[in-house]
This record gives C-alpha cells, sequence and structure tokens, in this order.
C-alpha cells in the first residue's frame, strides 16, 4: 500500500495511508450516512486535517464516491465474483447467502452502504443519490445479462423474464440490507435467502 504525502499551507508535510483513509472514511459513512458524516468525523477518523483531505480526495462528495468504490471491490464483496459462478442458481446463491452473511458482519457496520446512503440522503445531496442509483441500477442490468445467458445456454428455462428475475433477486438482497442495518442475525437472514432460493427456476 502506497502512502500520500500533502502539504498543507502551514506546517509540515503530513503522510497517510491512502486504503487505510478510506477504510476509516468508509466506516464513517457506513454509520452515520452520507448527510450524517461530517468532516469533522471524517478527518477524525482518517487521523488527517482537513487540507490533507481536500488535496488526497477533493471534497467530501468525491471522498464518499471514492469510498463506495472501495467498498464495491473489497475481498468480501460478492456480487461480481458471483456472477462469475457456472450456473444461474449458483449465481443467486452466492449473491444472497453472500448478502446475508456479509451484510450481518459484526466486524463492520450492518446493511448496505450503498442502500442505506441513497435512502437517507437529503435533497442537497441529490448528486450522490443519483450516483448511488445508477450504480444499483447497473448491478441490476449487469444480472439480468448473467441471466440472458443462461435463458440461451438452456441453464433457465426458456421464456425466464430475466430482467424481472434480476430485480426480484436485488430487491430481495436490498430487503436484507434493510433488515440487517435493523439488527438481524446472519441465522434469520440465510432464511431468507433460502427461501428466495427455493423459488429460483431450475434449467432445461
Amino acid at each position: 500500500m502506497s502512502a500520500v504525502s500533502c502539504t498543507a499551507t502551514v506546517g509540515r508535510p503530513r503522510a497517510f495511508d491512502m486504503q487505510t483513509a478510506l477504510e476509516k472514511a468508509l466506516d464513517v459513512f457506513w454509520t452515520k450516512g452520507y448527510d450524517g458524516a461530517s468532516l469533522s468525523d471524517l478527518t477524525s477518523a482518517m487521523g488527517i486535517n482537513k487540507p490533507s483531505l481536500y488535496s488526497a480526495f477533493g471534497n467530501k462528495e468525491q471522498l464518499f464516491l471514492k469510498a463506495i468504490e472501495f467498498y464495491e471491490n473489497r475481498p468480501c464483496s460478492f456480487f461480481k465474483p458471483a456472477l462469475a459462478q457456472p450456473t444461474a442458481y449458483q449465481v443467486a446463491e452466492m449473491m444472497l447467502i453472500g448478502a446475508a452473511k456479509d451484510m450481518s458482519d459484526a466486524s463492520h457496520p450492518q446493511g448496505c452502504v450503498m442502500v442505506q446512503g441513497a435512502l437517507a440522503c437529503s435533497e442537497a445531496a441529490a448528486g450522490v443519490k443519483e450516483v448511488l442509483i445508477q450504480r444499483r441500477q447497473k448491478s441490476e442490468a449487469d444480472l439480468r445479462e448473467r441471466f440472458e445467458l443462461a435463458v440461451a445456454q438452456k441453464d433457465l428455462p426458456s421464456g425466464t423474464d430475466a430482467a424481472a428475475l434480476s430485480r426480484y433477486l436485488c430487491t430481495v438482497i436490498n430487503g436484507i440490507a434493510i433488515q440487517a442495518s435493523s439488527g438481524a442475525t446472519e441465522e434469520q437472514l440465510i432464511e431468507v435467502a433460502n427461501m428466495a432460493l427455493a423459488s429460483f427456476p431450475k434449467g432445461e
């Protein structure tokens, strides 16, 4: 991991690790939401001053979007790896079980920072909310394409509505996120995931 050195107007250069700083910022946004996270909250958690934050990450909105990108690419992320699974059922299984486990994990804030961030954004943060909505729409589109391929390969029944199936799966995952943020346990969320999987269409 690389360190970045930023020079404030007055004082000595401040060196800090970009990834560690993003991890800390993500925790703040995850816990407090975009609107609830103040610059003081962020700089305190990241261990840097405001000039260093602006120099390395830009403004608060840019920092949030970088934190979201980091969130999506964490080693424990489940969505992108799930798309590479060999069957449509395994794609759904990895996504649903992965969501249940990751979003209830006590080692970090519960739920999904992207879902909660979009729900809690005020009108002043409309730009952030729109980006989060677009990211979720892109995920749903990627899943639809994966299911369309499964239909073509007869891994899903012919006539399966890939768009509706992807929308259903993403809706369940978003619901899991909200339930996790309200205190649902991993066991409870896995039960929900298994109920959704029980109705998942099988191949021909």
